[in-house]
């Protein structure tokens, strides 16, 4: 009795290992799965969401693009009216201080007297630039005159010297043709004197 029982607890003991095995690879085998469904699932709501951004940045790419162009095709018309604008502003500012400034004859008489001051100024400082425009001119001119003219005393000592040594040869070689000359006449001479 004691042998049979003892056998019986063994037998439930094993089984009960067997079980608990079983039950814990089926759990890795479950836990597996499980990961792999789980990663699967985060792949595709990751590729849907690349996809989704991906199509919502071509579509700001392509708005930008025509607002883009729009703002381009704008910019004329828009430089165009500020430009008027200012002009407008700034001739309304002129004559108001205008008015202002000729409201009374006392400020009148000032304000003609400082513009007359300013025109005679600006004269004065024209005319200064302008002789200073001159005097560098001058300058340019005679500084050129006086290079062309070296170069023309250079050129023309070169040539004067050319000629005269070029006349000296021709004169030294005439001299020597002729000497040549009377001394051939010579010995023809001499020849036909001993010959006769």
């Amino acid at each position: 009795m004691s042998t049979s029982s003892t056998t019986t607890r063994r037998r439930s003991n094993n089984t009960r290992r067997r079980s608990t095995s079983t039950t814990r690879k089926t759990t890795a085998t479950q836990r597996s799965a499980r990961g792999k469904a789980a990663a699967k699932t985060r792949n595709q709501r990751a590729a849907s969401a690349n996809a989704s951004a991906a199509t919502t940045q071509a579509a700001k790419a392509g708005t930008y693009g025509v607002q883009e162009f729009a703002l381009q095709a704008q910019r004329p018309a828009l430089v165009y009216v500020g430009a008027v604008l200012t002009t407008v502003e700034n001739v309304q500012e002129s004559v108001q201080e205008t008015a202002k400034k000729y409201r009374t004859r006392a400020t009148a008489t000032r304000e003609v007297n400082r513009l007359q001051k300013q025109v005679t100024t600006d004269l004065k400082k024209f005319e200064r630039r302008g002789e200073r425009a001159k005097k560098r001119v001058e300058r340019e001119v005679k500084k050129t005159r006086t290079r062309i003219e070296r170069e023309l005393r250079q050129r023309r000592t070169a040539v004067t010297r050319t000629v005269k040594r070029n006349r000296r040869e021709f004169e030294r070689s005439a001299k020597n043709l002729q000497s040549d000359a009377q001394g051939l006449a010579q010995r023809v001479q001499d020849q036909v004197t001993s010959l006769v």
